[in-house]
Parts: C-alpha cells; structure tokens; sequence
C-alpha cells in the first residue's frame, strides 16, 4: 500500500470523514476531476467542514438561486445543484438550470416527477451534466436517458442495491451516483451492485453539537468545577 502522508492540524482535526470504503468505487470524471463521494446536505457549516468530493445540494423547498449560490461560495468542492422536479417543474426548473450553471455549478440534478421533456429542454441550454433521479423500478429509465440525462441518481431506500444493480444490468454504461445508506455494509452492497459514486447523509449539527455538548459537561462534572 502506498504512504498518505497527511496533515489535520489542531483546530480542524474534528472535521467529518466520509466512510472510508466509498474509496472502494469507481468514481465518476467530470470535467477532469474524479467524483466518489458526494454529501447531501445544504448546511454550509457541515459542507465547510467535510472531506467529500463533491456536494449534492437538493431541498424539499422550491429551488432558489441564493441558496444555491450561498452553498457554491462556501463550498471547497464540486456542487450539483437540484433545480425541481417536483412541485418546480417546465420551463421553471429549465431556467433554474441555466442560471445554476451560470453560478458555477458542476451539474444539475432533477427529482423522479419531472418530465423527459423537461430533461431535454434542460439539456439544450447547459452544457453541464443533468442528473436524474431514480426512486423505483416503475420508472421508465431507458425514457431518461434517450432525454438527455447525463447520470443516474438512484435514491431507492432500503432497496437502492436492488434497483442499482437492475439499472446496471440494463444499461453497463451509464454513471450511476446512489444512496449508500446508514452503514458501510449497505454503501458496500451498492457500491457492488453497480455504483460508481455514493451519496453520503452527514450526522446533522444539532446531533454534532449534542454529543460535543455531552463531552463538555462531562469534563466539568469530572473537575468538580460547577
């Protein structure tokens, strides 16, 4: 094995780390850089202070363009930015892409209600990977790729491995970002299945700052200090 040599500091030695074994795909190459792991997540905080490839800034909100911006100012990395597909959709999420890409964002990503026709609209204006997203077996694939996506995005829950590794099946070739769930046994199983880039969910700050928070009256109480 190779030596990493490597410096955390003393301020920054607490930064969050993606689960090591989303070294284990393949990655996907856009635009020159390799892109393994992506974090979902809009916190800028958390986005600040993570070791990601890339963020995948999607919300259950409408799409705004000074989120999207606040997100891509602060962040180190690739952002993808979701532009609708859901309650956003037409021509909406079109310009929300065209103005995505304007801002600096590395592609845009479409949720599973939005129309191939959509998808293709999207397509001829940016120049810029559109990713759509899969959440079952039910949806016609074949139907978003002869649109125009670039890049699946399968988000199928406790079945992604399962959906991963049919959509693999039926297209070898197409990039696939996933969902690789809550342990490195699941990001594995998808990672096998076909996956060759996972979305990873960060503990939120409230939790980060529970446990921190726990340490810090624990070392109080163990002083005797009040």
């Amino acid at each position: 094995m190779k030596n990493i040599p490597s410096y955390s500091g003393t301020l920054r030695s607490h930064l969050l780390n993606i689960p090591r074994c989303i070294s284990e795909c393949s990655g996907i190459r856009i635009f020159g850089r390799r892109i393994k792991s992506l974090v979902f997540s809009t916190d800028v905080a958390i986005i600040k202070n993570i070791n990601s490839d890339a963020i995948i800034a999607v919300y259950p909100f409408t799409p705004q363009p000074s989120i999207s911006q606040a997100i891509i100012s602060v962040a180190d990395v690739p952002v993808f930015v979701g532009v609708g597909g859901g309650m956003t959709n037409g021509m909406r999420s079109v310009r929300l892409a065209e103005h995505a890409e304007h801002q600096g964002a590395y592609g845009v990503v479409v949720n599973a209600p939005i129309l191939d026709e959509t998808i293709a609209q999207i397509k001829a204006v940016v120049d810029i990977p559109v990713i759509a997203t899969v959440v079952s077996r039910e949806m016609d694939v074949a139907g978003r790729i002869r649109a125009g996506a670039d890049i699946l995005n399968v988000s199928g829950a406790a079945q992604t491995p399962e959906l991963v590794e049919d959509i693999r099946k039926q297209f070898p070739d197409i990039p696939i970002i996933a969902t690789g769930g809550p342990t490195e046994e699941d990001i594995l199983r998808t990672i096998y299945a076909g996956a060759n880039a996972i979305t990873y969910t960060p503990p939120t700050t409230g939790t980060l700052f529970s446990e921190l928070m726990r340490q810090y009256r624990g070392r109080f109480s163990t002083s005797g200090t009040p």
